[in-house]
């Protein structure tokens, strides 16, 4: 099943996105804190089930929507006049300045960020985020390495994307994707998020023996996950992607 939209409440206009997870054996409903409705179910379910599994829980589904929407954060002001990447300890700065051309962001001397072009706040978000996108991929796939090697894990290739919902995954093949977002996470929280997904290249699955290993690895694990749970608080709005992001 490729990924695909479903309305949950016709009334409200809602989407429910839905994912097929490898690792998936029965169908599950999340509401992020962003209000938006994922349903994850194994490979092959049929969208007619899904439907129907969807329209089973529809009153779960608004209460956890109104919760979300009541917990939502104020408006931010953008284009912001600084971004913090906490997992990389860097303050920087933005200065914005609207003219001629495309939206493209800078790099300046002393973590200074120079935002030029299309006054188009849709564009210049685009910008922001394709930046982020490349300090990610600048700095995330060696600090998975580093990671790897002290644990004694080996991976096969890396790639970092702009996800919606998801900080990282683990293919059957070893092959293992992080969010560009987790650059807005404590070190020590994203330190665990690599090991998780290193552990699934032991145990594609969430058994007693994957656990066992995550905590011989991170033995507060359970802290450390509980806070990347509410990861998407410490994210700002306008990364949040509307659509694919290439670099």
């Amino acid at each position: 099943m490729n990924p695909q939209r479903l309305p949950w409440n016709p009334a409200d206009g809602d989407d429910v996105v839905i994912r097929e997870s490898t690792r998936s054996r029965r169908l599950m409903l999340r509401v992020h804190e962003t209000s938006q409705v994922e349903v994850v179910v194994p490979v092959g379910t049929p969208l007619r089930l899904v439907q129907q599994f969807v329209g089973s829980h529809l009153d779960w589904i608004a209460t956890r929507v109104a919760r979300a929407r009541a917990r939502a954060r104020p408006a931010e002001v953008f284009p912001p006049p600084t971004i913090d990447l906490v997992a990389l300890g860097e303050h920087w700065r933005l200065e914005s300045l609207e003219g001629p051309g495309p939206a493209t962001v800078r790099e300046r001397e002393g973590e200074r960020l120079l935002l030029t072009g299309s006054a188009d706040t849709e564009a210049r978000r685009a910008a922001l985020r394709r930046w982020v996108l490349r300090r990610a991929q600048a700095v995330l796939p060696d600090w998975l390495g580093e990671i790897a090697a002290l644990h004694g894990f080996r991976h096969a290739a890396v790639s970092i994307r702009l996800q919606r919902s998801r900080w990282g995954s683990c293919s059957a093949k070893g092959d293992i994707s992080l969010n560009a977002a987790l650059l807005f996470q404590r070190p020590d929280v994203l330190r665990y998020l690599f090991v998780h997904e290193l552990a699934h290249t032991k145990h594609l699955n969430h058994s007693r023996r994957f656990w066992s290993l995550v905590a011989a690895c991170e033995p507060g694990f359970r802290e450390l996950d509980a806070q990347l749970r509410q990861g998407w608080r410490n994210v700002p709005d306008w990364l949040r992607p509307q659509r694919k992001v290439n670099p």
